[in-house]
């Protein structure tokens, strides 16, 4: 699924040259004019990254986004706003923005900065899906097709580090470092055994969810569109 980010925006001509910049990127676009419809919107359907304008009509960008954090302190927020001196820049920060940006804006640089903002909040984030499986962090479970595995707490360290790195190949190095510490960095069998455990836990057959790179370390393949 592709990542979905709200414009809230009263120009309709920014409007058209947001929406246009990052659809090209791959973002589902859900556009509003005024800031009171994308507070509903947000709380009925929160979505991956919201991009507000101050100057709204009814009522403006800072409030709305103080009105969001007063329930959703984790939505990424940026401002895109023509107010450009530094106290209007701190102002936005401070109301609970992530990012702030003045217009008029160069669309590469918009595309980047969204980029980037997910990025960085993407590897906060408490709750995971894949096709068939959820992580929540805040709660240390792993479901597959709804039903918990029953995983050791090293089993869980081992799959959401491995999750949360899926763009990459992690070295076993790596996940022994992170995973055992550095007294385990000579014990390469305990990464083995659990490799083999967790494997038979996610009913894998070594090629699913998690492949082996050959001398080189493990990587997460079980949905690439997580």
């Amino acid at each position: 699924m592709n990542e979905r980010i709200y414009v809230v925006e009263d120009d309709e001509n920014i409007q058209e040259i947001i929406k246009l910049a990052l659809e090209s990127n791959g973002y589902e676009i859900r556009q509003f004019d005024n800031a009171i419809d994308a507070i509903v919107a947000i709380h009925d359907d929160t979505p991956d990254m919201a991009i507000f304008d101050i100057m709204l009509p009814e009522l403006d960008g800072i409030s709305a986004i103080k009105k969001i954090r007063e329930t959703n302190t984790t939505l990424p927020i940026m401002v895109l706003s023509a107010k450009d001196r530094e106290i209007d820049k701190v102002k936005g920060l401070d109301s609970g923005c992530d990012d702030y940006m003045t217009k008029p804006f160069g669309v590469l640089e918009l595309s980047a900065r969204v980029r980037s903002l997910l990025r960085r909040t993407k590897k906060e984030e408490k709750l995971i899906k894949t096709a068939d499986l959820s992580v929540d962090k805040s709660k240390h479970v792993i479901k597959k097709n709804g039903e918990q595995l029953e995983l050791t707490h090293k089993e869980y360290q081992l799959l959401v580090y491995l999750i949360d790195n899926r763009e990459r190949v992690v070295e076993r190095e790596e996940l022994l470092n992170n995973i055992w510490g550095y007294d385990f960095m000579g014990e390469s069998r305990a990464l083995d055994v659990h490799i083999r455990s967790l494997r038979s836990k996610l009913g894998d057959d070594g090629s699913h969810y998690i492949k082996t790179i050959r001398s080189v370390g493990y990587r997460f393949v079980g949905d690439q569109n997580v």
